[in-house]
């Protein structure tokens, strides 16, 4: 026969087991991307709980990449969707192929100069790995199956601060599915 404490630690580790699994499967998150900052190539912070309640779209880059020129369709999407709450941060990493290696006078040439960027951009950052940045390491915990394999990959996060879809390097920034998937972002409650 059980007593009243064996019964009471039966409930609590089922009621538990459930939580923990969805929390180990990527099915929820404990915080909000909102939580998180980037040092700013500027020298300020990126604070993403200025942005609360604003989906934004986060993006490794690189200058050196034969996917650099979506900064163009970055721009463009920033253009398009900013008056309606769409935000997106750049976020320059060297870890694939060493097509970052410059600092932040190269950085800044490659973004402002050349490709005419406005979006926020933010200080060079490991994005993969054990020294990958908290945010990384967030959305690694969150979609382990989806985590950048190289630059320009694009998280979008939805006005609730959890990842909402991930789209891979190739997918060009214009893309219909990345388009689609931010108004819907944006029409979201």
């Amino acid at each position: 026969m059980m007593n009243r404490r064996t019964m009471l630690v039966a409930a609590l580790a089922g009621a538990v087991a459930p939580v923990t699994r969805a929390f180990a499967d990527g099915g929820m998150s404990r915080i909000a991307a909102y939580a998180f900052s980037f040092p700013a190539l500027s020298g300020d912070d990126i604070r993403l709980a200025a942005f609360t309640g604003k989906p934004l779209l986060v993006v490794n880059t690189a200058s050196l990449c034969g996917y650099t020129p979506q900064y163009a369709g970055l721009q463009e999407l920033w253009s398009e969707f900013r008056e309606r709450g769409l935000t997106v941060i750049g976020v320059p990493s060297n870890d694939f192929g060493g097509q970052e290696p410059g600092g932040t006078s190269e950085i800044t040439e490659t973004t402002h100069h050349q490709y005419g960027v406005t979006f926020p951009i933010a200080a060079k950052v490991v994005v993969v790995g054990a020294k990958a940045h908290p945010f990384y390491k967030w959305a690694a915990d969150a979609r382990p199956k989806d985590v950048p394999r190289w630059n320009f990959h694009k998280y979008l996060i939805g006005r609730d601060g959890y990842i909402a879809e991930v789209f891979a390097s190739a997918i060009e920034p214009t893309d219909t599915r990345i388009k689609t998937a931010v108004a819907k972002a944006l029409a979201d409650n």
